[in-house]
Parts: C-alpha cells; sequence; structure tokens
C-alpha cells in the first residue's frame, strides 16, 4: 500500500513538474537584447541562418545582413530594388532574394555575398521560400497573382502556377505540398510543388486578409495571422478550420516552434503566444510587450529564439506626401529585437 501511495505521488509529481515544464516556455520569452542596425529605409521580411548565425533583412532596396552574435552588421546585397524577402539553401551556399521592384531573384553566394545570377519571375515577387522536397525555389507574386518555381541547382524556371489572388506567405508542407495565404480572398491555397498545379483551396473564414504563415508538420496544423485580430488554425490534410484564437492588431508574420504559434503585431506592439494544448485545443498564454511596429519575425528553432524588426516613425515634413500612406521613419531608429527563453 506504501509502495502504491508513493508510485502515485511520484507520478502525481512528475505529472506537474511536466506540466510546469510544457507551461515555462510562453511565459518565460523576454527581451534578450537589442541590436541597433540603423540606415534608411523599410524593411520586410526576415530570414535566419541559424547555422551560420546571420539574419538576412530584406530593407527597400537591398539587404541588410546581420551577425545575432555578435550584435553587428557584417554586409550587404545591393542592387534588390523593392526586395521583400531571402530564401536560403546553406548547403549549396545560395541565397534566393525576391525583387518586387524590377520582377526578378537576385541569386548570390551566402560566403561571399556576391551576385552570381539575376532571373526573370512574375510581377512583384513578394514571399520567397525554398521546398527541399522538390529542390525548388518558389517567388510568390502579388502583380500576376501567381507563383513562379525555380530549378534550386540549375537556376532556371520551371513554370508558373495561378493562384486566384494576391499572395502572402507561403509554407512547405515537407511532402511536395506548398501552402499558401491568398490574402484578398481569405484562403489557404495548396499545390502540388512538381505538377505546379493546386490540390485545395480553403477559406478562412471569419479570418480575413491573412498575412503570417506558420505550420505545425507533426499535428498537421497551419496557423494564417489575419488582418482582423484573429490567429485562424486549419487542419493542413482536410482544410478544415480547427478554431480561431484572437491576436492583435498589424501582423504581418507568424512561426511555430515545440508546440507555441507566434504572432507579432506591429501595430499594438505586442507578440501573441498561442498554447497548442491539442490539436483541438489552442489558447492565448501570454502577450509580450514588443515594440510599435514590429510585425515580422523570423524563428530559430534550434535555440527557441525569435527575431522582430522595428522602428521608430516620425510625422511627415510640412507639405510633404507620405511614401503609399505609410509613416516616415526615424533616420537610424531600425533595430532588431532578440526574444527567447
Amino acid at each position: 500500500m506504501r509502495l502504491c501511495v508513493g508510485i502515485l505521488v511520484g507520478l502525481s509529481l512528475l505529472s506537474c513538474l511536466t506540466a510546469a515544464v510544457a507551461a515555462a516556455p510562453a511565459s518565460t520569452y523576454h527581451l534578450i537584447k537589442t541590436i541597433a542596425v540603423g540606415g534608411e529605409g523599410g524593411w520586410d521580411c526576415l530570414t535566419i541562418d541559424r547555422s551560420a548565425h546571420r539574419l538576412y533583412i530584406a530593407r527597400s532596396n537591398r539587404i541588410t545582413i546581420v551577425d545575432v552574435e555578435k550584435g553587428t552588421v557584417v554586409g550587404e546585397i545591393a542592387n534588390t530594388p523593392g526586395v521583400h524577402g531571402v530564401a536560403l539553401i546553406p548547403r549549396q551556399h545560395r541565397g534566393f532574394t525576391s525583387n518586387g521592384g524590377d520582377d526578378t531573384v537576385t541569386v548570390f553566394d551566402t560566403e561571399t555575398l556576391k551576385e552570381v545570377d539575376r532571373i526573370k519571375v512574375g510581377s512583384r515577387p513578394d514571399v520567397i521560400i525554398f521546398d527541399r522536397s522538390s529542390n525548388r525555389v518558389f517567388t510568390f507574386n502579388g502583380g500576376s497573382q501567381d507563383a513562379t518555381a525555380i530549378d534550386a541547382a540549375t537556376m532556371k524556371v520551371l513554370g508558373t502556377i495561378a493562384l486566384g489572388g494576391r499572395p502572402e506567405f507561403a509554407a512547405s508542407g515537407g511532402n511536395g505540398t506548398i501552402f499558401v495565404n491568398i490574402e484578398d480572398k481569405s484562403e489557404i491555397v495548396a499545390f502540388d510543388a512538381k505538377a505546379l498545379t493546386v490540390k485545395s483551396r480553403w477559406p478562412l473564414a471569419p479570418g480575413e486578409g491573412p498575412s503570417g504563415l506558420a505550420f505545425d508538420r507533426e499535428n498537421h496544423r497551419l496557423f494564417a495571422a489575419c488582418s482582423n485580430e484573429k490567429m485562424a488554425v486549419v487542419d493542413s490534410e482536410t482544410g478544415r478550420l480547427v478554431t480561431t484564437v484572437p491576436i492583435g492588431k498589424g501582423p504581418d508574420g507568424a512561426g511555430f516552434d515545440s508546440g507555441l504559434a507566434f504572432s507579432p503585431n506591429g501595430r499594438d506592439g505586442t507578440l501573441t503566444v498561442i498554447q497548442e494544448e491539442s490539436p483541438e485545443k489552442f489558447s492565448v498564454v501570454a502577450t509580450i510587450a514588443t515594440q510599435v511596429s514590429a510585425r515580422t519575425m523570423a524563428l530559430d528553432r534550434r535555440s527557441h529564439t525569435i527575431y522582430l524588426a522595428a522602428a521608430r516613425f516620425v510625422a511627415p515634413p510640412a507639405g510633404a506626401t507620405p511614401q503609399r500612406g505609410r509613416p516616415n521613419i526615424e533616420p537610424n531608429s531600425f533595430v532588431i529585437l532578440v526574444f527567447g527563453r
């Protein structure tokens, strides 16, 4: 009897300890450091090369590269007009940029940062990803509302796929399927990475205007950050809307790591942390103060580190017209906020 009680007590303590460990990551995320980057211009997507400890930042007409361990700028890739993002293939020492200003992709050497090729793609390429299963790079083109497939080995365009709307962030399923948010249709499109054919279209209602997209491959769950302050959770096998979870205002990114989904909310200056309690149950477990404008993110799943880009804004000079409705950035106020456990 004493042995049984002891076992029960031990199991109870183990259960409590396990629950505490599972709950700890969300509650312990905090600002580790701020990296001053400075420079002129806005920004868009962030991409982390965790093996090289480098963060690639799309900065209007160039890519800025930051050593996240040293906290210093280590280089730039110029002549990338209207650049939105970077896709990396570290084992091939190759990087690919999506240049929305001239409808091209710059291919560069990640060791020398020198351009090695330039590829013509669809109109106004935005998000860009690498799919390992097909060994292809995909640009998601907001102007032509399609995706361009590039062979990562030959750097040749293999074809395009019409998406039927304006694409935003995308995620690789790892098994030959690509998922992409369609912002103006409030849906997710799933397509075959090799055949370049649409497999499914899944509505996100009541979610509207999806931007950021993250993926839990183990539990087949997609997380779409929507502009109406909802995170839509979708079954990646059936397209079923599992649930929606409240997030902040102005998201433009998403991430998933170890049972936690993240939404950086640029207008609120917050980071919403969502716990995946089970594949059917999700809840907000933390809302972390960041900085107003911190809307895009990169996530290092090995170190469980989150990188957010932010800057301060100032009123435009008298008589000046704001660019595309966006506020002016205070010179040299651009920073990278590093959050971790």
